[in-house]
């Protein structure tokens, strides 16, 4: 039949008719276990669904894009006159095709944008045709936003929605139009789509009505087992956290510890995942006598606490309870995160008042002054934390210092 693709629709067919049918029945039945776990604790009450909310916002935001443009006809017919020329051009593209010609695609996706990836999108005229429709529309859709003369907070706000939608409806994301997905949708006999549905049940149920995406299957891990197996011991605690003091790996240790302090979202352990991605560990093994923080999860009793209290009953606590054990006036402290924010914080409170009690500070990923990211400035108009000012220095951990003879630490943490 002349017009259709030479290669055709993607080469698949349902092996198995009744094994279709019943995978497309258990995609169905979690879709179903899905919606009721997202829709469950709203209805009791127990999650306030802000999405009515943030939708008018968006509506608000891109209609005032939508009002800039429409406000004067010469500059409206110029904007869709582009996006019609655009489409023009992926016709005759793909009418070239078709006939058996090589035509240029209108449109090409980045090369390190992997949704374009598979040989589909580009073997297949029509899906080729569908790719290049939605690269065009979302580009055009995007300088209609930069080309829009507003204020620049609305067209940072602008852009963010745009660029979320842009992506949300991309073909990609559809099964019908994803030659990928739809091959391997046919080739497993839908089991893909089921296992999805699945998925998105659990991890609507694990995130209590909210969606929590899972990267790894937590069932796997076990702290003390494979995860956080270096040896070591809580030495005080408090309702923010525990003090754990690790056992030393070497017959002398360096007279200065070394206090760690993680950021809250992650659990201690980040810093020791096995003895081969374990950074205490490491530092254990270079006769460094280390102490970390893990905070606590918190909950309703700690709604009240706030940045000060983590820092007065927490960093400085800390501080205090590693003076005491080791003897020594002061310590080598790391901040990890937004651990590292809070350390910050807490040397600039400490030197305010005079007082030098931290031999060294090393920063991991931290963030010591706030300048608002572009994807957050759609929600804010003003800042929410002031810009703390840090008259600490930052020298590495010294290696000419005076050493001695280790505490006794030999029991596992949990």
């Amino acid at each position: 039949m002349h017009g259709m693709p030479p290669d055709g629709p993607p080469k698949a067919a349902p092996a198995d008719p009744e094994a279709l049918a019943r995978n497309l029945g258990r995609m169905v039945e979690e879709g179903g276990r899905a919606l009721s776990a997202y829709l469950k604790p709203r209805e009791d009450g127990q999650l306030a669904d802000q999405m009515a909310e943030q939708i008018a916002d968006a509506v608000k935001t891109i209609s005032q894009v939508a009002q800039y443009w429409l406000a004067d006809p010469q500059r409206s017919l110029a904007a869709q006159t582009s996006l019609m020329k655009a489409y023009l051009e992926i016709w005759s593209s793909s009418v070239k095709r078709l006939a058996g010609e090589t035509a240029e695609p209108a449109a090409k996706p980045e090369a390190k944008d992997a949704r374009f990836a598979d040989p589909g999108w580009s073997d297949n005229p029509f899906f080729d045709a569908l790719k290049q429709s939605y690269l065009v529309t979302s580009d055009w859709a995007q300088r209609m936003v930069s080309d829009a003369e507003l204020d620049e907070h609305t067209k940072h706000k602008a852009a963010f929605y745009v660029r979320q939608i842009s992506n949300a409806v991309s073909p990609s994301n559809f099964v019908l139009t994803n030659p990928g997905l739809l091959r391997e949708t046919f080739t497993s006999n839908a089991d893909n789509l089921a296992r999805g549905a699945r998925m998105l049940a659990e991890d609507i149920e694990a995130g209590g009505g909210e969606l929590k995406i899972r990267q790894t299957d937590p069932t796997q891990f076990e702290v003390g087992r494979n995860l956080a197996t270096t040896p070591g011991k809580v030495i005080f605690e408090n309702e923010l956290f525990q003090l754990i003091q690790y056992a030393p790996t070497t017959e002398t240790v360096l007279a200065v510890p070394l206090l760690i302090v993680p950021p809250w979202i992650n659990k201690f352990y980040v810093l020791d995942l096995t003895p081969e991605k374990s950074f205490i560990k490491w530092a254990t093994d270079q006769g460094l006598s280390v102490f970390v923080i893990s905070w606590v999860n918190p909950d309703a009793r700690l709604a009240a606490k706030g940045f000060e209290h983590y820092m007065r009953e927490g960093v400085l606590t800390a501080l205090d309870r590693v003076v005491q054990v080791t003897g020594e006036p002061k310590v080598h402290m790391i901040g990890y995160c937004v651990g590292g924010t809070l350390l910050a914080t807490t040397l600039g409170w400490l030197a305010g008042r005079g007082y030098d009690r931290v031999q060294s500070a090393t920063f991991l990923a931290t963030r010591w002054t706030s300048v608002t990211p572009a994807t957050s400035r759609y929600s804010s108009t003003k800042s929410n934390c002031r810009r703390s000012k840090s008259a600490c220095r930052t020298p590495a951990i010294s290696t000419r210092a005076r050493w001695r003879t280790p505490s006794t630490c030999c029991a596992r943490t949990t």
